[in-house]
């Protein structure tokens, strides 16, 4: 009888064994040592990274003149740790005369006052790096303020700054001089503008104190790149690149003649940047190697001094063939993440689901192979997402950039579900509005976006204690705040929050592939999947029915239940719940975050969460159970 007992365990034990070697491994047992050898490479910091853009005039004031400032940030800096930001991106801090709010650099090495001094950044940098959170400077590389040292020189032929702008003297027509081209800027009129000084015309592209550097010339080059140095030096984790397009125009012919664009039918208004096909002053090919440059000058600074990869985001709504150019090529590297737009430029409110994963594919095929994906859902040129697509759709994009593969781009006060502002033609300070009238100036404004961060109930919002802010307060800032928001469990704050927090211990969302698919032409889905790992499945309701979807006729490989693991404040379901895959209800507007039921006890191990099969438990324990009884 005890050699009966003796065999029963024998074979419990083969079968215990069994099951763990088809398990997931598990501390000190590596199955053929297979999972060893097949381990991912580490993934970098910016993989997967939250970013989150700051626009220091509307962070926080902590001087009371009522404009945000490099103090501000600081101590409000530990609200992104809170949030799970990985990286924040500052608009220019630099010193400036303010003609286009900071992106009119007059020094490029220097702070603002009205941000603060060199002292209070290196202090921003001490903060951030207690918090463990980067710092990304924006580098606006096209055109300086007329008001920098550079274009003075320039203006004054000075030969060392002489060809430093893209100077010309015009056309002579019937003895009368006019600009060099047609070329419009991109805040209406003529891109060109007489210089009584030096009696030639200058390139502007943007506001008529922004004259464009010129990069054919190669001390224009090195003096940008010791810019980057500059501040590389400072401790900084990488930086923006605005305006990237711009940055070169076609050069003169052999007659030193500039061409004419041609005409757009579409627009009657020649005045208006879209009067013209802009073929000669955007997309230029010496634009790329470009970018490719300062992606060296970052990696050289990287060699030399040790510490993690140093990144470039690139700024550039041109066409997907162009914009998956800057990545990189086969000889060159390029900007680890050039800004994928496509989510504001595409989408609409009267998307549907098809639409919707037909944009999120767009990028995602055309990506070369071995990069890095993003998304950026707003920023200060672009209307708030609550506004461009409702505010009811705000949880629901804020899941979307979060469970997508990759890294993405928050606007400071998305995660709050703030809107754009009214604002009035006398209290309108953006120079795009500004050159026009009254009468058209909201088309182009784009200070809407850009009111003042909503802190609490208090005051301006908590943002200033100043009698007048730069900008006004949104009117709405006592229903949307940081403080009241935490403490509303399902509130846009504590959603984004919840998202990020499961995207960081999740290694699916992290490492996973991804299948994106309209559901129907309301639902679209996205499933992430990975070997020996969990799958999640994102749904989200885009219009205003109840919808019911299954899964299962989508998405191979489900179970037959799924956890719920994130809902929003619209969800009649509940976090914990289980529900039947083949039948999915969704409220309007509805957005859940399911996960597949684990077959493995999950426990901690150096931080890190791993997984025991249940099988291989059972049968250990019923073969020490049977065991004991043979005694």
């Amino acid at each position: 009888m005890m050699i009966k007992h003796r065999s029963v365990a024998v074979a419990l034990v083969l079968l215990q064994l069994l099951a763990v070697v088809q398990g997931q491994p598990f501390p000190n047992y590596h199955a053929n040592f297979v999972d060893l050898e097949e381990q991912a490479a580490e993934l970098k910091w910016w993989q997967t990274g939250a970013f989150y853009q700051i626009y220091p005039r509307s962070f926080k004031d902590s001087n009371g003149d009522g404009v945000g400032d490099l103090n501000g940030i600081s101590e409000r800096l530990s609200y992104l740790k809170e949030l799970g930001i990985t990286a924040t991106w500052l608009s220019p801090i630099f010193t400036s005369p303010m003609a286009d709010f900071g992106y009119d650099i007059a020094n490029f090495t220097e702070i603002a006052s009205i941000f603060g001094t060199m002292a209070d950044f290196e202090n921003l940098m001490k903060v951030a790096k207690q918090l463990n959170i980067k710092i990304i400077l924006d580098f606006v590389p096209n055109h300086s303020s007329d008001e920098c040292e550079w274009f003075k020189r320039s203006a004054a032929g000075d030969p060392e700054f002489k060809d430093f702008y893209v100077w010309h003297p015009g056309r002579m027509v019937n003895d009368t001089r006019h600009p060099p081209s047609n070329w419009i800027s991109v805040f209406r009129g003529s891109a060109w503008q007489w210089h009584e000084g030096r009696q030639e015309y200058y390139l502007h592209q943007f506001v008529k104190k922004q004259p464009d550097l010129n990069y054919r010339n190669p001390k224009v080059r090195e003096a940008m790149n010791n810019v980057l140095r500059f501040w590389l030096a400072k401790g900084v984790s990488g930086f923006r690149i605005d305006a990237v397009p711009h940055v070169f125009e076609m050069a003169p012919d052999s007659q030193n003649q500039y061409r004419d664009e041609p005409r757009n039918d579409w627009d009657n208004d020649p005045e208006d940047y879209g009067y013209l096909q802009h073929i000669y002053t955007v997309d230029q090919p010496e634009t790329i190697d470009l970018v490719y440059s300062w992606r060296a000058v970052l990696d050289e600074f990287q060699r030399k001094n040790g510490g993690e990869e140093r990144i470039l985001m690139a700024e550039t709504y041109s066409p997907i063939d162009i914009v998956m150019q800057y990545y990189g090529n086969a000889t060159a590297e390029g900007a680890q993440l050039p800004f994928n737009f496509l989510l504001i430029s595409e989408l609409t409110n009267s998307s549907n689901a098809g639409e919707y994963a037909s944009t999120v594919k767009k990028w995602l095929q055309h990506m070369p192979k071995g990069r890095t994906a993003n998304w950026v859902l707003g920023n200060h040129d672009k209307p708030r997402v609550g506004s461009r697509l409702g505010s009811d759709r705000i949880d629901m994009l804020n899941i979307l950039i979060a469970t997508l593969p990759g890294a993405s781009v928050t606007y400071q006060g998305e995660e709050l579900g703030m809107t754009d502002v009214w604002i009035s033609w006398k209290d309108t300070v953006d120079p795009s509005a500004c050159n026009t009238n009254p009468s058209i100036y909201e088309q182009f404004s784009r200070d809407p976006e850009r009111t003042p961060f909503q802190w609490s109930d208090a005051t301006d919002a908590g943002f200033s204690n100043a009698s007048k802010t730069w900008l006004p307060i949104g009117e709405d800032y006592r229903q949307i705040n940081v403080n009241l928001e935490e403490t509303q469990p399902l509130s846009h704050l504590n959603v984004y929050k919840q998202l990020w927090k499961l995207r960081k211990q999740a290694k699916t969302m992290q490492r996973g592939d991804t299948d994106v698919k309209a559901l129907s032409g309301a639902v679209l889905g996205v499933k992430r999947y990975l070997k020996n790992d969990v799958t999640f499945v994102t749904v989200l309701n885009i219009y205003d029915g109840v919808e019911t979807v299954n899964l299962q006729q989508s998405f191979s490989d489900l179970p037959a239940q799924l956890q719920v693991v994130l809902v929003t404040e619209r969800s009649k379901v509940k976090v914990g719940d289980l529900i039947n895959s083949t039948s999915v209800q969704l409220q309007p507007k509805d957005s859940l975050v399911l996960q597949s039921t684990s077959s493995y006890f999950a426990y901690a191990t150096n931080g890190e969460i791993r997984h025991l099969p249940v099988l291989g438990i059972y049968l250990w324990l019923a073969q020490v159970a049977l065991y004991l009884t043979t005694r």
